[in-house]
């Protein structure tokens, strides 16, 4: 139900760029009124300052005074003539799309593993030296396995890791059962708890004995050496 007197946001003019707010789009709106060039100038610059005000993350930008500029002129409608100290951006390159940069058609069967390591076992398996085709597997399979506990942290037996490898270097890379890649606990970085022999070194240090304290123990008149150093001054 309308009543008298009252308007609703979505019956009014659709704020350009929201961060700034309809206050600021409707000052803008009030500059192409200003007829002296000078004075519109100066009002524009005034609303420069609130502008920055109103949207102070803009400052972390290191050009963000060229953009205040260019978002005055975008919310005018460009339709602004002021003496800017930056050219006046142009609405064709404002509102054109960027181009489609597509999405990657590669096929992955084994994502969890990812792209890269793909690649590493295709160009290990075209290694001649037995040696080195074998240090190339040990080294990928470990890394296999660190992909794996990342992108799911359970225990993963290692047979799986080598059966993988496996096939998809298609048999190239073939590591033997008695071979044992890193833990689990290696692969997610977890440090292994100290000894008890480490944590509980420096408990048994000997605490040092308190010096006694010759000149309170002086006037002490329990104490010996006070009552013999009173029979020599003559005063016992």
């Amino acid at each position: 139900m309308n009543k008298i007197g009252l308007t609703y946001n979505t019956e009014k003019e659709q704020i350009v760029i929201s961060e700034y707010g309809r206050c600021i789009q409707e000052m803008i709106k009030k500059l192409p009124e200003i007829e002296d060039r000078a004075q519109r100038t100066e009002a524009a610059k005034y609303i420069i300052s609130v502008m920055v005000q109103m949207n102070p993350q803009i400052k972390e930008s290191s050009d963000y005074e060229h953009k205040l500029w260019d978002h005055l002129y975008m919310i005018s409608g460009y339709q602004l003539d002021l003496d800017s100290p930056y050219a006046p951006p142009i609405p064709a390159t404002q509102k054109s799309k960027p181009q489609h940069i597509g999405y990657q058609n590669n096929n992955i069967k084994y994502g969890h593993y990812g792209q890269y390591i793909v690649k590493m076992i295709e160009a290990a398996s075209q290694e001649e030296n037995d040696e080195v085709r074998e240090a190339l597997a040990y080294s990928i399979a470990n890394q296999m396995k660190r992909n794996y506990l990342e992108w799911n942290k359970s225990v993963v037996n290692d047979q799986v890791i080598l059966d993988d490898l496996k096939e998809i270097s298609h048999g190239r890379l073939v590591i033997t059962e008695e071979t044992k890649l890193g833990t689990t606990g290696e692969m997610l970085g977890k440090t292994q708890p100290q000894p008890k022999q480490q944590q509980q070194q420096g408990q048994g240090k000997k605490k040092k004995k308190k010096v006694p304290n010759l000149k309170a123990n002086m006037n002490n008149p329990n104490n010996p050496a006070y009552k013999k150093r009173m029979q020599e001054l003559g005063k016992l």
